[in-house]
């Protein structure tokens, strides 16, 4: 195999998962709760129409004059990576159609640099998602099983259970109640001597503007034996249902959290309508850091594509 192949694929770490028989998926019509009295199952699935963004047709994370999405990747006493790049999802498929959605991720810079990932979700939940990754050194796609979930998404922190795979099916879920939630989120801290010109107008403090709101705390725990983590437990907008942070535990010991700053994208008949800010996520045993940043400027939301543009064609046509 080409040694710029095996990069690729060691990076996107495409290998198969588990099935689990086929069961109903969150509906992209998923109306807005009307009462109170939620049960873990309920928020749940709340919270997965918020991260698939089901309040939109599409949703993207575009390159907009200088602004793109900055992905740093950083290990412990090492100096961060850095990777741009652009994202676009469409969930405007109809719901006997037989795909749930598309995600297309082109990789602008860093050692991912002209390399295309295109992910089809099914409607049936029991199928595997389908990838085709752009090569650009080879010119050519690739079409790879679904990766596993606790495959490192871009090399990062987030895995593809994080990004893209993980569905309320996949674990069961308990409410802990509610509570304020105290804390400004986390970020990556970068010395004077690790700028460059991605870094440069990155914040310099965790966000802190949900400091205050009331959340509910939901424990989810895996259905996977033997699995990386036991459970998770995210706090939860208890209006939009964005989920805030997420901490991961094995046994009694917290082994990583997940920050997502999320904001409103003016769509105001749905308090569910947001995007992202920022994620950041830590993996506490080895003190490694991701930071994604993505500037205002470039959240996109039901923009006009043309039919083809989740497809090979678009693939091909990315530029190194």
């Amino acid at each position: 195999m080409h040694k710029t192949m095996k990069a690729s694929v060691a990076a996107f770490a495409l290998t198969a998962t588990v099935s689990f028989n086929a069961i109903a998926g969150v509906p992209k019509d998923l109306p807005y709760p009307s009462g109170g009295n939620l049960t873990a199952d309920q928020i749940a699935d709340q919270v997965y129409f918020v991260n698939h963004f089901y309040a939109f047709k599409n949703y993207a994370i575009t390159e907009k004059d200088k602004d793109i999405t900055v992905l740093l990747i950083k290990a412990e006493g090492k100096d961060p990576t850095t990777i741009t790049l652009e994202r676009f999802l469409n969930n405007d498929y109809a719901g006997g159609d037989v795909i749930n959605a598309e995600d297309l991720a082109i990789f602008r810079s860093g050692k991912l640099k002209g390399t295309g990932m295109l992910i089809t979700d099914y409607s049936d939940d029991a199928k595997s998602q389908s990838y085709m990754i752009w090569l650009p050194a080879l010119r050519k796609i690739r079409r790879f099983a679904q990766p596993a979930h606790d495959d490192a998404w871009g090399g990062s922190d987030f895995t593809f259970g994080d990004v893209t795979l993980r569905k309320p099916l996949h674990e069961s879920h308990e409410l802990l109640g509610k509570e304020t939630f105290n804390d400004c989120l986390g970020f990556m801290a970068l010395g004077a001597d690790e700028q460059n010109r991605y870094t440069k107008d990155l914040p310099s403090a965790g966000a802190c503007d949900h400091k205050g709101k009331e959340v509910y705390k939901l424990k989810s725990t895996t259905k996977f034996e033997n699995w990386w983590y036991d459970y998770r437990v995210s706090y939860v907008d208890a209006k939009t249902f964005a989920d805030y942070r997420t901490e991961y535990f094995k046994g009694a010991d917290k082994v990583k959290v997940i920050d997502r700053n999320w904001v409103p994208l003016g769509k105001s008949d749905d308090p569910r309508a947001l995007g992202w800010g920022y994620w950041y996520g830590k993996t506490l045993a080895t003190g490694n850091q991701t930071w994604a940043v993505i500037p205002k400027a470039v959240n996109a939301v039901d923009a006009t594509y043309d039919a083809d543009w989740w497809s090979e064609k678009t693939l091909r046509k990315i530029k190194r």
